[in-house]
């Protein structure tokens, strides 16, 4: 047995798909080394604009979500699916440039606010398409199969990508991580390119498998039309919910830890080696359970296992943070959701996508992630500031995170067990 075809029985792929595999694991390999080379630098303009202006700071990321989404769904109109990452990718390209630029004459207030709203729409809207390609050039037997391991392409880029913002940016600064994260995403569209060109061959358009559109015409529908589609379907309208517990919980977490952060580390640099060491230990512990974990579970236990499990171990962590609330028990906390959410429940959830129509996977699924995401974060992040002016200290937040997760996991059972 070759070494090629050792690989292909570790990841469970069949003959013909392990090529196509390995472009998809390259291709979030570079889009997640780029997105958290520059994480901990969002992190810290957070920082530098104000912990007590975050709450805005996600209100502005919903408002440019709200303009940009229909913006992409008429392009994506327009020109045939098998271009439109070309479009979407290449204008965030000449964004990072532009930024690189922009930071390389100084980095005030303002361009940290701007830097922090737009790298969080970024990172949602270039993910979200990539998953989109992924529900398109597998089918669903080969998504049940391969997504894992495509997966872990994620998690090895976001292990690589905050060890070189820890060790590189004092060096180069933060122009030089900007740069290097433009010429990550002209890789990951060079990989899109082959997958593409494989798709008909031993992907979703190969003959015999099941029907599915042609990927050089466009998605039909209006700018709205993916709202709409959500709205229609009782299925989409429960991955919409699910995602919004997601943002919740999330968002109540990453509250807490910006706190603290400015509270222990008061200089900028060391604000962005802390954050990059927190990401590199949690893609690391993702890439273990993506590598041996996912598959098995997946498995043996099934979908309603990946969507369900992480919610209900977040909600236990909520009340272990309301007895005991300590920054160890929060990192804790943070660790579990965030290994969580890529090792099993972003797997998971693309999974819900891959039997549906073009018009879902690309303009529905486009608002879920994005729209629909952003909007549980602003909302959730002024109830979080809400309670933090009514009660001081994290027992009440942590309760209502506790609740909120417990329905999170529930939702996560029922989708699991639901087709469309």
């Amino acid at each position: 047995m070759t070494a090629a075809q050792r690989l292909a029985r570790a990841i469970n792929a069949e003959p013909g798909e392990l090529r196509a595999a390995l472009n998809g694991f390259a291709l979030f390999f570079c889009l997640f080394c780029g997105y958290f080379m520059l994480r901990p630098i969002r992190e810290a303009m957070g920082i530098r604009g104000g912990v007590e202006n975050l709450q805005w700071l996600f209100s502005a990321t919903f408002v440019l979500m709200l303009v940009a989404v229909p913006l992409f769904a008429w392009l994506n109109s327009r020109v045939p699916r098998s271009r439109y990452i070309d479009w979407v990718y290449g204008l965030f390209i000449l964004n990072l440039l532009a930024f690189a630029a922009a930071f390389a004459q100084g980095d005030g207030v303002w361009l940290a606010r701007l830097f922090y709203v737009w790298l969080s729409v970024y990172n949602l809207f270039v993910v979200s398409v990539a998953w989109s390609l992924m529900s398109d050039v597998f089918d669903a037997a080969q998504a049940r199969r391969l997504f894992a391991f495509i997966a872990a392409g994620a998690s090895c880029g976001g292990l690589l990508g905050p060890a070189l913002s820890t060790l590189a940016v004092g060096a180069i600064g933060h122009s030089g991580l900007l740069l290097g994260a433009a010429l990550l995403l002209a890789g990951a569209l060079a990989a899109k390119h082959l997958l593409m060109a494989w798709r008909p061959l031993g992907g979703a358009g190969r003959p015999g498998a099941p029907p599915s559109e042609d990927p050089r015409e466009p998605v039909p529908g209006n700018p709205f039309s993916g709202i709409g589609r959500v709205l229609a379907s009782p299925y989409l309208l429960g991955v919409a919910a699910f995602v919004i517990l997601l943002a919740s919980a999330s968002t109540f977490l990453y509250f807490e830890q910006a706190r603290l952060v400015q509270q222990r580390f008061p200089d900028p640099i060391e604000q962005v080696r802390v954050f990059g060491l927190i990401d590199f230990t949690v893609q690391a512990l993702s890439l273990l359970a993506q590598l041996f974990v996912t598959g098995r579970v997946a498995d043996k236990l099934g979908l309603r296992a990946l969507l369900a499990g992480v919610p209900l171990l977040v909600c236990l962590g909520f009340v272990g943070l309301a007895l005991a609330p300590t920054f160890a028990v929060l990192a804790a906390l943070m660790i579990v959701r965030r290994v969580g959410e890529y090792a099993f429940v972003r797997p998971g959830r693309e999974m819900l996508f891959a039997p549906l129509d073009a018009h879902s996977k690309y303009k529905a699924k486009n608002f879920i992630d994005t729209v629909v995401y952003r909007g549980g974060d602003a909302l959730s992040a002024w109830f979080k500031a809400l309670l933090d002016g009514l009660a001081q200290g994290v027992l009440v937040a942590a309760l209502v995170g506790a609740g909120l997760a417990a329905l999170w996991a529930a939702l996560g059972w029922y989708l699991g067990g639901r087709r469309p």
